[in-house]
């Protein structure tokens, strides 16, 4: 089974690694359905399984049988059916502290950069993360290899778009930051605050207009002949800055 086939029709998604499947297992936000392993790990691998559900299967296969089941040769020898659930982004929200940082993703496609900003929202402590109906899938493959994991521990929900990104969360009172090369202030120039937003667009297009006019627009400022990062490193540059702030570290 194509695995956009299942998670469009199954709601399921595919963890892969030893890594990612014991944060899986830690986090306890996704349901597992089973676990399959290269046969020369499972002695190795046999520890990090006492958090699973008596119930989950765990199948020990060689590896030309691996090869054969996921269509690759497969060398992390570890894969795992997961069982998405994901909250309504209203509960998301209204469950955060009075205190909070949130990750907004706007029209992200690229499923290296979608693993990659999860990876630095989770390093730098963020509460949760927004995506829109532009976003790629998160829980796909590669996002969550990408992300060592992040993906399956950093709650995060999913709204239309930036207009309803924006909407909610400001109602909630956050002040809401647009990354921007354009932007009107640097990142120099934050201060803290108890309830904070980060959204990001997508490398070229970006925020739209109408996105930003409800922002603050804050830009990295970059040496000459260059106005512009890709969008993972951008995010970790910010989130560094502003869990500075949220740390008292001026």
């Amino acid at each position: 089974m194509r695995e956009r086939d299942l998670v469009g029709r199954e709601g399921r998604f595919i963890a892969e690694g030893a890594v990612v499947l014991e944060k899986l297992i830690a986090a306890g936000r996704h349901g597992i359905r089973s676990v399959l392993l290269a046969e020369n790990r499972l002695e190795a691998l046999a520890p990090r399984f006492a958090g699973l559900a008596a119930d989950v299967p765990v199948y020990a296969a060689g590896q030309a049988v691996m090869d054969a089941i996921v269509g690759f040769p497969i060398h992390r020898g570890v894969l795992a059916v997961g069982e998405r659930s994901e909250p309504a982004v209203e509960a998301l929200l209204d469950g955060l502290p009075p205190a909070a940082l949130v990750v907004g993703l706007v029209g992200i496609s690229n499923h290296d950069n979608m693993g990659g900003l999860f990876r630095n929202a989770a390093a730098f402590g963020a509460d949760a993360v927004l995506v829109d109906d532009g976003c790629c899938d998160p829980l796909y493959r590669k996002a969550i290899r990408v992300s060592v994991g992040a993906a399956l521990t950093t709650p995060f929900a999913r709204v239309a778009d930036g207009a309803e990104m924006t909407r909610m969360l400001g109602e909630r009172g956050f002040e809401l930051l647009a990354l921007s090369p354009g932007g009107q202030g640097t990142l120099s120039g934050l201060a803290a605050a108890p309830r904070q937003a980060a959204l990001f667009g997508a490398e070229g297009p970006g925020l739209s207009d109408a996105v930003m006019a409800r922002c603050r627009t804050v830009r990295i400022p970059m040496a000459g002949g260059f106005d512009s990062l890709n969008v993972a490193t951008s995010a970790g540059i910010v989130l560094n800055r502003l869990a500075e702030l949220r740390n008292g570290v001026n």
